[in-house]
């Protein structure tokens, strides 16, 4: 079973992956060269909730113009702060196409939110740079901050396909915001200045993907990551561009996973 998180058809979302797969990639001392311009940088910080959340569903209309769905678990109390799993689309996609995350949203004691880029892909690929996109998830994880407790310890970033390399890219630069990042088939990682703190990173790619060969994390990402001091966990698997169900189990398993020691 394979999730559906890209409702772009294979013609165009093809033009989108030689756009990406061209982002500037150097390997100086082990790191990409930076990329366009802007602030790479979110302002949005866990705290005390002044909003009510609403267990379940709610549509976040941000002042941005752009959408994002936030589901709060059945089990939640604002008196015990949990986990969030913040998840971005594929070219062409939307904050709908996490549906699958709600159920396990409640199975795992999470909070999740989902994320619409303002193009048919995110900033960072459209123009290199980083600008519309990065004030829409700004403002996404302030309203969710406002209405959840949310543990700080535990804030993975990720997405899937372009999703991936931008919560990659931008997620660098966020590390004392995001203790995770998951990217599900990345196309690049590329960064913007500064880079900060070591989020634990995980990487997963089919070995049968015709979108975004698999050779671009094996031979490319995972390498320049592990390279600059990153704890990268890498998983391969016998599929194409999609997310098996078990990669997003396992991906949950990571990062949920109780520290040793």
């Amino acid at each position: 079973m394979a999730e559906n998180l890209n409702t772009v058809s294979r013609r165009e979302f093809l033009g989108y992956a030689a756009g990406a797969l061209a982002a500037p990639m150097a390997f100086g001392c082990g790191w990409p060269t930076d990329v366009g311009s802007g602030d790479p940088r979110l302002t949005a910080r866990p705290g005390t909730p002044t909003v009510a959340a609403t267990l379940g569903l709610t549509r976040l209309n941000l002042d941005v113009g752009r959408n994002a769905n936030l589901y709060v678990p059945q089990s939640y109390s604002p008196d015990v702060p949990l986990p969030l799993f913040i998840a971005l689309h594929g070219a062409g996609g939307s904050a709908d196409d996490w549906e699958s995350y709600y159920n396990r949203a409640d199975q795992r004691g999470m909070i999740f939110l989902s994320i619409k880029s303002w193009d048919f892909s995110w900033d960072l690929i459209a123009d290199a740079s980083f600008g519309k996109d990065v004030k829409a998830i700004d403002e996404a994880l302030m309203k969710t901050f406002e209405r959840c407790a949310v543990d700080a310890s535990k804030i993975s970033f990720g997405g899937f396909s372009d999703g991936a390399s931008y919560a990659l890219s931008l997620g660098v630069s966020n590390g004392d915001l995001f203790t995770h990042l998951v990217g599900y088939s990345p196309g690049f990682i590329a960064s913007a200045p500064p880079t900060v703190g070591k989020p634990k990173i995980y990487i997963s790619h089919g070995t049968q993907d015709a979108i975004l060969p698999v050779n671009v994390s094996r031979l490319s990402t995972v390498p320049i990551l592990r390279e600059a001091g990153y704890d990268v966990t890498y998983e391969e698997f016998d599929g194409a561009h999609i997310v098996p169900a078990a990669i997003s189990e396992s991906a949950l398993d990571w990062f949920l996973a109780v520290p040793q020691g």
